[in-house]
Formats: structure tokens, C-alpha cells, sequence
């Protein structure tokens, strides 16, 4: 598919098979992190130019912008790309929920524990 992406980010980021890259979203002044979303060079471009977090949808294929069926929008305030140029984490003011399934964040409901007896307090 085309893009209008700047052609110097799209030659930048690292996609896997299916042309997606992971997008992090994270709220811009807490640093919670609230969802995990996939895109492409077109829906990077959307979101950089529009202001509004665009996904791909792998489940529906199509893109989807967050909030326009919910109203759970995501207010774009910064996009990065991680070192490796295969993330980029998006930082937002998010409305409402981020998860679909009316959370705040999509990593509350199901907390692993974690044992810490082998951690050295010294090397953290």
C-alpha cells in the first residue's frame, strides 16, 4: 500500500512480514503505559498528521483511529522511534479508556507476580 509518509522515516523503520511495526502508547505525563497498537507507513502518517492515533486493525484489516466509535481519543503529543527503529512509542492524552475493554490501561487486569528473593538490590 502507499503512503504519504516522509520517505526518510519510512526508510528508517524496521516492519515485519505483514508491513506492521509496533506503536506503544503511553499517557504523555505520567508515563503510564496504555496500549500496545500496530501500524503501518500510512497509519504513522495519519497519526503524525492529524494528531489523532491511527492503528491497523489485523483482526478487521482496516485502519481505525482511537476514540471515533468509543470517544476514547488519543491526543497526539509526541512519536518516537525506539534505537532500533522497529517501535515507536507514541505519547498521548488519553480520554477515557484506553483498553477496549473499558480499563484505563490494557496491562491492569492480568498482573503476573513476580518473585524477587533472587533480585540484587545493588545492581538495580
Amino acid at each position: 500500500m502507499s503512503s504519504n509518509l516522509d520517505p526518510a522515516v519510512s526508510a528508517r523503520l524496521k516492519r515485519g512480514p505483514d508491513g506492521l511495526f509496533p506503536a506503544i502508547a503511553q499517557q504523555y505525563d505520567t508515563g503510564e503505559v496504555l496500549m500496545l497498537g500496530w501500524m503501518d507507513d500510512e497509519a504513522l502518517h495519519r497519526t503524525l498528521t492529524t494528531g489523532r492515533c491511527t492503528y491497523w486493525s489485523r483482526s478487521r484489516q482496516e485502519y481505525w483511529v482511537k476514540g471515533d466509535t468509543s470517544g476514547h481519543v488519543q491526543h497526539v503529543k509526541s512519536v518516537a522511534l525506539d534505537c532500533d527503529a522497529d517501535t515507536v512509542l507514541v505519547k498521548v492524552d488519553q480520554v477515557g479508556a484506553a483498553c477496549h475493554t473499558g480499563d484505563r490501561t490494557c496491562f491492569d487486569a492480568d498482573v503476573l507476580p513476580v518473585s524477587t528473593s533472587d533480585v540484587d538490590p545493588v545492581s538495580e
